[in-house]
């Protein structure tokens, strides 16, 4: 199974000093790839500005956006934005997670509309891979955007939690991004199942490729600062439910994360996204010793 880390985007303070320490740590361990999510409101760095740097920046680790909330966004500008990191990271680009995103607050800051988000990225898939292939847009035109090494572009795995939402996206998805928040082996695995189902409905040939993620923390004082990260990450929902999940999680030791990993593994993760609760680098370094010792 590889072993990706997210970013620390979400963290107020952090500075250009800790995202170089991050990089440079993250390019020298056992890390397969490096990802940042996409979030509009709080102290959020911008996905794709920080990717391109982290993809300048290191020269090892893949470069995997998890994930672009497209309908937020202009398919064509987002497939530019691919297309200009897969360059810069010298076609590290392999894998981009898509979502619908359920945060109507973000939609409205960028001017988007909420509704209609789902059929309008089943459109917008389409749209970008017209991009990739050089295809115009607007006749006579030309192309948009850098030329890609890849002319089909990279494998397109759907953000997708629901039945009906993995079920549209087997129509164009080349796998699933899913999420368990404590890394449970049964979350993952029945994710997966919807998706092979859902796979085999859409009469598609190749099996989707299995991408898992969880929360985890490394730092001293952890299980305190795990839960505040979730309760934070989660507040826009409401404190019952921010509570609930800040409760729920617990990978906030060696073994705890150990065992998440185990779990993903069992669960059938090709590849599977840690995402820490701070920016502290002992998270990363820690994490580095540890998959070193777990092979």
């Amino acid at each position: 199974m590889k072993i990706g880390v997210c970013l620390p985007y979400m963290k107020a303070g952090i500075n250009r000093d800790d995202l170089l320490a991050w990089f440079r740590v993250v390019d020298s361990g056992p890390f397969h790839s490096v990802s940042c999510g996409e979030r509009i409101h709080g102290p959020t760095c911008d996905m794709g500005a920080l990717l391109a740097a982290a993809a300048a920046c290191t020269t090892h680790v893949e470069i995997s956006p998890t994930l672009y909330v497209l309908p937020m966004h202009s398919a064509v500008e987002v497939a530019r934005e691919i297309a200009t990191l897969d360059l810069i990271s010298g076609g590290r680009m392999n894998r981009v997670a898509l979502g619908y995103g359920g945060r109507e607050q973000d939609y409205a800051a960028l001017g988007a509309t909420f509704r209609g988000r789902y059929g309008r990225m089943d459109e917008q898939v389409a749209t970008m891979r017209e991009v990739w292939r050089g295809n115009e847009v607007i006749p006579g035109c030309g192309p948009i955007g850098p030329q890609g090494l890849r002319p089909e572009g990279p494998q397109l795995l759907a953000g997708a939690i629901g039945p009906k939402s993995i079920e549209r996206c087997a129509q164009w998805a080349d796998g699933l991004y899913a999420w368990s928040g404590n890394g449970e082996s049964e979350e993952l695995a029945n994710a997966f199942a919807l998706a092979d189902a859902a796979w085999d409905r859409a009469g598609r040939e190749q099996r989707p490729y299995r991408l898992g993620g969880f929360w985890y923390t490394l730092a001293e004082d952890g299980a305190q600062k795990l839960y505040d990260y979730v309760y934070q990450y989660l507040d826009i929902a409401g404190p019952e439910i921010a509570t609930m999940m800040a409760e729920s999680v617990s990978r906030s030791s060696s073994d705890q994360v150990l065992e998440a990993l185990d779990n993903a593994e069992a669960a059938g993760c090709e590849e599977v996204f840690l995402v820490p609760a701070t920016a502290e680098l002992v998270e990363i370094e820690k994490l580095a010793e540890l998959l070193q010792k777990r092979g």
